[in-house]
């Protein structure tokens, strides 16, 4: 924070004292009267005073974190946009508009046993699952080198919101924007913004919708422009996991043993798998039960019956399978600032085998590389 001689009152809720601490975004940003009167009531504060950050059209773009160490080439570009407006008419899940953007829903289930769906909830999991892929289909298609990832957010907010639909992340613990979109270096849990895509960029995109009582989750990695070998083989070979990762399950699987066929794959084409994030159970809640890791010997608890509904989201990366996270507290990355790749289905364990319920329709785009 920037230190300036004249004293203000302190910006902090119920705070009066003398301030003559500035935010140094606002000072960038020339945004006049955001004083603090010390380090613990700026911190105390950001979740709130970070939304006056947030302007129109911006004209410039800066690094918000201008001291932190980035481990590879890629840099935030703020400011970020305001945040999106979802209709009121539009049915919200509980953490929508909540303090901290929090789920009670979530944090009372806890660890809980796996919920088996209805059929009536199995079907109304397969028409949001199938918006959600339409909403993906919709991003990829207007994926080309020179778009921001911001425009990606507003894109899919739209499509999410024509559908009747609440864009799951938007508050989710307090995330900010309505779709992640994770670049190059960046694992899982990047935040749209103003940097244009590059030519030979990678780019994952997150999509998450909630409608009629129940969450859709599905994500894929996507090349931009000509991207080098390496990168398609590191795409090519996330998608391979998964696919085995799937092709497993049907009822008494244990869901422990998906890690070790994912982990196998990736480490005999010469990458890594991200152990910090797993897939998870998904329907009336947006994360739940069953926790299912990615690497080999993990101690997942569980055994899949028919009826359960989870994700499988490996995270590939080409170096470390060590992550750290932006002083954003969401967006994660390869420690070493090599390139990561993801892919996610939403599945339901049927009572001989499984179904993908966020599987390719007959109007998605064609696949970059055969079978993605």
């Amino acid at each position: 924070m920037t230190t300036v001689e004249q004293q203000h009152s302190c910006k902090s809720s119920g705070c009066d004292k003398p301030a003559a601490l500035q935010c140094p975004t606002c000072v960038k940003l020339a945004i006049k009267g955001s004083f603090f009167c010390s380090q613990e009531c700026f911190r105390g504060s950001w979740a709130e005073h970070k939304s006056t950050h947030q302007v129109s059209n911006p004209t410039t773009s800066y690094n918000p974190f201008p001291t932190y160490q980035f481990t590879g080439p890629l840099r935030p570009e703020y400011p970020l946009s305001p945040r999106r407006e979802v209709p009121a008419d539009i049915p919200r899940p509980d953490y929508a508009d909540a303090p901290g953007g929090a789920s009670k829903q979530e944090q009372t289930y806890g660890n809980a046993q796996i919920v088996a769906m209805s059929a009536d909830e199995i079907e109304k999991m397969r028409v949001v699952c199938h918006m959600g892929r339409e909403i993906l289909d919709i991003a990829a298609r207007a994926l080309r080198v020179g778009i921001t990832t911001d425009e990606i957010d507003r894109i899919v907010h739209e499509a999410t919101i024509e559908r009747k639909a609440y864009p799951s992340p938007l508050n989710y613990y307090q995330f900010p924007k309505s779709v992640c979109t994770s670049v190059n270096e960046v694992i899982c849990h990047g935040i749209p913004d103003q940097r244009k895509l590059q030519d030979g960029d990678i780019v994952n995109i997150d999509i998450s919708l909630y409608r009629d009582g129940f969450h859709a989750d599905l994500n894929k990695t996507y090349f931009v422009g000509n991207v080098d070998a390496k990168s398609k083989k590191l795409v090519k070979t996330t998608r391979e996991c998964l696919q085995k990762a799937i092709e497993m399950v049907k009822p008494g699987v244990l869901y422990r043993d998906l890690g070790s066929a994912i982990e196998k794959h990736a480490r005999d084409n010469g990458f890594s798998v991200v152990r910090t994030y797993s897939g998870h159970g998904v329907g009336k809640m947006f994360h739940s039960a069953p926790n299912v890791p990615h690497y080999a010997k993990n101690k997942a608890i569980g055994v899949m019956k028919p009826g359960h509904v989870f994700t499988i989201e490996p995270m590939i990366n080409e170096g470390s399978y060590n992550d750290q996270t932006w002083r954003d507290n969401w967006t994660a990355v390869t420690v070493d600032g090599k390139r990561s790749a993801q892919f996610e289905h939403a599945i339901l364990v049927t009572e001989t085998g499984y179904e993908v319920l966020t599987c390719r329709l007959p109007s998605s785009p064609k696949s970059q590389l055969k079978d993605l």
